[in-house]
């Protein structure tokens, strides 16, 4: 084997190992989960991840079922024009019991970690209250919405922008009477293959009524109230 076949060896079997890791923390996954799921032990799948054994082609199967995946996750490379969306032409989709319409951006390859969408916000819409891993960044399109974080509330208008962690409670409202269009990007898989919902949020209020607390105005550049700092 020469030494550039060799090398080429080496990266592809880096990768597995890399693309196992990142799936497996995408979902959310410990180890003995994905271990339990995929039938393998928890130190051989710890060997996996940091490339130090190689699975068979049937192991490697059995990994990527308990991912979600198909085998191909594995060795497909991605090409330039599978990334690029046309806005004539972009697939708009809904959820059962939800009026807000979703326009992915973001494409699907091995190892990504971003999500990102346009979502289109109804008058009177709001959203329960939920926490996650990771993190979400919103940038106001056009029209105007209610934010709430951690119990405050910040009126955002078309230009603003919120970068936050997933695991501080938050929620969403349009108390107004026109639609609200938002650039959603993060590190959450909002949606699985065919649109459904990703069962990775944990509710923390049901309740989508919009809460009592008086909004913020962004453009007001009022101080954020302070908060302790995250253990």
């Amino acid at each position: 084997m020469s030494n550039q076949t060799a090398r080429a060896a080496s990266d592809a079997e880096t990768r597995i190992g890399m693309l196992i890791r990142a799936r497996r923390r995408q979902l959310g996954l410990t180890l003995q989960q994905l271990g339990d799921a995929a039938s393998l032990s928890v130190g051989y799948l710890s060997q996996v991840e940091r490339d130090n054994a190689t699975p068979t082609l049937g192991t490697l199967a059995g990994i990527a079922r308990a991912l979600g995946v198909g085998l191909d996750y594995f060795v497909a490379q991605p090409r330039a024009e599978d990334a690029l969306t046309r806005e004539e032409t972009r697939p708009r989709f809904s959820i059962a019991g939800s009026s807000v319409i979703y326009e992915r951006l973001g494409a699907e390859f091995p190892g990504n970690q971003l999500s990102s969408f346009i979502l289109t916000v109804p008058p009177g819409y709001a959203s329960e209250t939920v926490s996650h891993e990771g993190e979400e960044l919103i940038y106001i399109l056009d029209g105007s919405i209610t934010q709430y974080l951690d119990g405050e509330a910040m009126v955002m208008e078309a230009g603003d922008s919120l970068h936050y962690r997933g695991n501080v409670p938050h929620a969403w409202s349009n108390p107004n009477e026109t639609p609200a269009r938002i650039l959603w990007t993060g590190t959450l898989t909002l949606f699985k293959a065919g649109g459904q919902q990703s069962a990775r949020f944990e509710l923390v209020s049901p309740d989508k009524t919009i809460p009592d607390t008086k909004p913020v105005h962004s453009k007001a550049k009022s101080k954020p109230r302070s908060r302790k700092k995250e253990e």
